[in-house]
């Protein structure tokens, strides 16, 4: 699938950005635009996310070939990856499938484990996405009332409705594939499977307060990685690029500075 993307910058290294479920490449636009003061940056949009294209399949594989194919389309040779969250576990795909095509790799809040099943709520949000009524609402406004009543904090809601656009009859509509998302819930969840470990480096960046990457997962993430390493940020969730932005950026300059 051809992915959507947008170009920050021209100049150094190719730093290729990915987004978490439910996201877009506009939610690391502030860091993409840091990073790309030094590196070439490449905000990515994931299949049934943003701009990109809708397709029923949805896997680590799928998406992993997807951003291979990006990469082959630019030209480059290889690249420098930064992944959070879903992003995150496509980015290790793509290095453990592809591992030429990977310099070093910067994993956010998630580890290459299984998951519970929703144990963060993606489902509500899905359900809470399918109870807004697209040809009745006339704002952004009107919609969110009927998201607080599935999703009480009121950044996940302002996070969600970034995906609430108008289309060319200037209808809203929800630009996420919300059927496929659905339907392969439990690929986005599973572990990573993998025939060969990546031996380049890779940073982990926790958030002290997520429980994405617990201690019992660095056992895993070496076997896979075997030359990662893992910082943490203080004061920060699962959302930590949002969170603890500054932070965040200077653990990613000086990881791919190294």
């Amino acid at each position: 699938m051809e992915l959507n993307y947008r170009q920050y910058s021209e100049v150094g290294v190719p730093v290729l950005v990915l987004h978490g479920l439910f996201g877009s490449l506009s939610n690391w636009g502030w860091h993409c635009k840091q990073l790309a003061e030094r590196y070439a940056v490449y905000g990515v949009d994931l299949r049934n996310h943003g701009d990109s294209g809708h397709s029923d399949q949805l896997d680590y594989q799928v998406m992993a070939e997807d951003v291979r194919e990006l990469i082959i389309r630019l030209g480059f040779k290889s690249c420098c990856i930064v992944g959070h969250s879903m992003g995150g576990k496509v980015a290790m795909q793509l290095a453990l499938s592809f591992p030429d095509l990977v310099d070093k790799l910067v994993v956010v809040d998630i580890a290459p484990v299984s998951y519970p099943e929703d144990a963060d709520g993606h489902m509500n949000v899905l359900a809470a996405m399918d109870a807004v009524k697209l040809d009745e609402i006339k704002s952004r406004t009107e919609a969110e009332v009927t998201l607080k009543d599935y999703i009480p904090e009121e950044a996940t809601r302002k996070f969600v409705l970034t995906n609430l656009v108008r289309n060319r009859e200037g209808l809203f509509e929800w630009r996420l594939h919300k059927d496929a998302i659905r339907e392969n819930y439990p690929a986005l969840r599973t572990e990573l499977v993998a025939t060969q470990s990546f031996p380049k480096p890779v940073l982990f960046v926790k958030g002290c307060l997520s429980p994405y990457i617990k201690s019992e997962h660095e056992a895993q993430i070496k076997e896979l990685f075997p030359a990662a390493s893992i910082k943490l940020i203080m004061d920060a969730g699962h959302w930590l690029h949002a969170e603890q932005p500054q932070a965040l950026q200077k653990i990613l300059l000086k990881f791919l500075q190294s």
